[in-house]
């Protein structure tokens, strides 16, 4: 394999890598939003 092959490969993983990270990362924020919605639900019907 090439040096610049090699650096091109690493370039696009690298890439991949930081979207798949911003895409789990608002995937998380999601999820944490709708279990605080859930607990508010959950609480306003206890009342």
């Amino acid at each position: 394999m090439k040096p610049h092959q090699k650096n091109n490969i690493m370039l696009i993983l690298a890439a991949a890598m930081m979207a798949l990270i911003s895409v789990s990362c608002n995937t998380v924020n999601g999820v944490g939003r709708d279990v605080e919605r859930t607990g508010d639900h959950i609480k306003a019907a206890s009342r």
